[in-house]
C-alpha cells in the first residue's frame, strides 16, 4: 500500500511525532494510518492519538441552552475563511439554525435542512442563499440536541462548543448558582482536556483491549522482564482511563480533586444526587483538511519525491 506527502502530514498531525520517524512508520505498515499510529506508540514515539486530525477548516460552533424549556444544542457550521466566520450575518444564520434544531428536534442534517427557517424558505434554501451572496462555500457539519438539564459552553468565540446533560435527583436545585457554578467548571474541563466518554464503563471492550496490547508492547520494548508486563500494563490502563473518561479526570481546577469527586461534593452541598448524563464536544473544523501547499511540498523534498 502505498503512501504520499499527505499521509506523512497527516500522521505527523496525528502524533506530533518527527517526519522522519511518521514516513518509517508508514513505511513499516504499509501505508496504514492506524497500524502506523500504533507502530508509533509501541516505539514510545507517540501518546494516544489525537482522535482528530488538524484543525483547518472555519466556521463556528454555537452552543447554547433554551432558558425556557432547557433543550441545548450545539451545531457546527463551515466556511471557507475566517473572515466570513466573523461576519454578522454568518453567525446569525448559525444562531437561528441553532434554534431550530432546538425547536424541531431533526433526526440529522439532512432533515434539519428540510425544516423552515423562516416564513419563506427552508434551511437548506437559506444555506444555499448565503452560499450566493457571500460567495463562499458553507456547510452545516453536525449537532447535538439534549433534552432536560443541560449546560453550554462556548470556548475562542466559537472555536470549540460544549454541551453537557445532567441528571439530577431534585431538580429545583439544578437552578442554584453552586449548581451552575459546576456545570460551567465540567463544561470547561471538557472543552480543555477532551474526554471521550463519560465514566469508564463506556469504553468499548474492543478499544480497551487494544490500548492493552500497544501498553503491551511498550513495556516490552522498554526492556522490562515478561512477568511484571502484566502489572504495568493494568498500572497503565487506569491512567488511559484517566486522560479518555471525564469523571476520572483529575479536576484542572483542583487537582487533588477528580471530577467525579468535585460534582460528588457540590451534590452533597446541594443535597441531592446529580450525574453526568453524556456531552458533546465540537472543534471548528476537527478531522477536516485544508490545503497547506508549502509544509506539503516541505515533506514531499524530504521523502526524496
Amino acid at each position: 500500500m502505498a503512501f504520499t506527502a499527505q499521509d506523512v502530514k497527516k500522521l505527523r498531525e496525528m502524533t506530533n511525532c518527527g517526519m522522519m520517524d511518521c514516513k518509517k512508520a508508514l513505511t513499516e505498515t504499509d501505508g496504514d494510518m492506524d497500524k502506523a499510529v500504533e507502530f508509533l506508540r509501541e516505539k514510545g514515539l507517540a501518546t494516544a492519538a489525537k482522535k482528530a486530525g488538524r484543525i483547518a477548516s472555519e466556521g463556528m460552533v454555537e452552543a447554547t441552552v433554551c432558558d425556557e424549556c432547557g433543550v441545548g444544542v450545539v451545531v457546527e457550521v463551515n466556511s471557507e475563511t475566517d473572515f466570513v466566520a466573523k461576519n454578522a450575518d454568518f453567525q446569525n444564520f448559525v444562531h437561528t439554525i441553532a434554534s431550530v434544531i432546538g425547536k424541531e428536534n431533526p433526526a440529522d442534517v439532512e432533515a434539519l435542512k428540510g425544516l423552515a427557517y423562516d416564513d419563506s424558505k427552508t434551511v437548506g434554501d437559506a444555506l444555499t442563499e448565503k452560499i450566493a451572496t457571500i460567495g463562499e462555500n458553507m456547510n452545516i457539519r453536525r449537532f447535538a440536541r439534549f433534552d432536560g438539564i443541560n449546560q453550554a459552553y462556548i470556548h475562542a468565540g466559537g472555536r470549540i462548543g460544549v454541551l453537557v446533560n445532567f441528571n439530577v435527583a431534585d431538580p429545583a436545585k439544578a437552578e442554584s448558582d453552586a449548581f451552575k457554578a459546576m456545570a460551567k467548571d465540567v463544561a470547561m474541563q471538557i472543552a480543555a482536556v477532551m474526554p471521550q466518554y463519560v465514566r469508564k464503563e463506556e469504553v468499548p471492550a474492543d478499544v480497551v483491549e487494544k490500548e492493552k496490547e500497544i501498553l503491551k508492547a511498550q513495556a516490552l520494548n522498554e526492556g522490562k522482564p515478561e512477568n511484571i508486563v502484566e502489572k504495568m500494563v493494568m498500572g497503565r490502563i487506569s491512567k488511559f482511563y484517566k486522560e479518555v473518561c471525564l469523571v476520572e479526570q483529575p479536576f484542572v481546577k483542583d487537582g487533588d480533586l477528580t471530577v467525579a469527586k468535585y460534582i460528588q461534593n457540590v451534590a452533597k452541598e446541594l443535597g441531592t444526587d446529580i450525574e453526568v448524563v453524556k456531552f458533546a464536544r465540537f472543534e471548528k473544523g476537527e478531522g477536516l483538511e485544508k490545503k497547506e501547499e508549502n509544509f506539503a511540498d516541505e515533506v514531499a523534498k524530504m521523502m526524496g519525491n
